[in-house]
């Protein structure tokens, strides 16, 4: 599957979420997004949360992509992932200290924080007693 990947977005994280939405709806089996530093984190911390099967990078320098594997599940393919939304953005950072870290749908979902320790989600940052950046909810 070729993809065009957009040289003048801003927001690679909301261009990533949007695309992985996009995808889900579509069942696609895989999608591709720019790769930058935070959406591998995210692609990583999706990974290791069992939001998507795989995740790799393609290609090379301003050209890479980061490219991840859905996941679904049954016969009718249903999404892993049933939403995305981004939280902090580039015209509104939201920040958090470790208290006030928030509970994606009574801890169902999880969000992920930028934190000083790396991007991780808001269980992992609760427990090293840590706040930072909300990037994204996924449940």
């Amino acid at each position: 599957m070729k993809t065009a990947v957009n040289a003048h977005v801003t927001d690679t994280v909301a261009d990533m979420l949007t695309r992985v939405r996009n995808a889900n709806l579509a069942r696609h089996s895989s999608v591709r997004a720019r790769s930058t530093r935070m959406t591998r984190d995210i692609a990583r911390v999706l990974c290791e949360e069992g939001f998507i099967e795989s995740y790799e990078e393609v290609g090379e320098g301003i050209a890479a992509q980061v490219e991840l594997f859905l996941k679904y599940k049954g016969q009718q393919r249903k999404p892993i992932i049933a939403g995305l939304k981004r939280i902090s953005r580039p015209g509104l950072r939201v920040y958090t200290n470790h208290r006030e870290l928030p509970r994606v749908l009574g801890g169902i979902g999880i969000a992920i924080i930028s934190t000083s320790s790396g991007v991780m989600t808001d269980r992992e940052a609760r427990k090293r007693g840590i706040g930072g950046e909300v990037i994204c909810y996924v449940y």
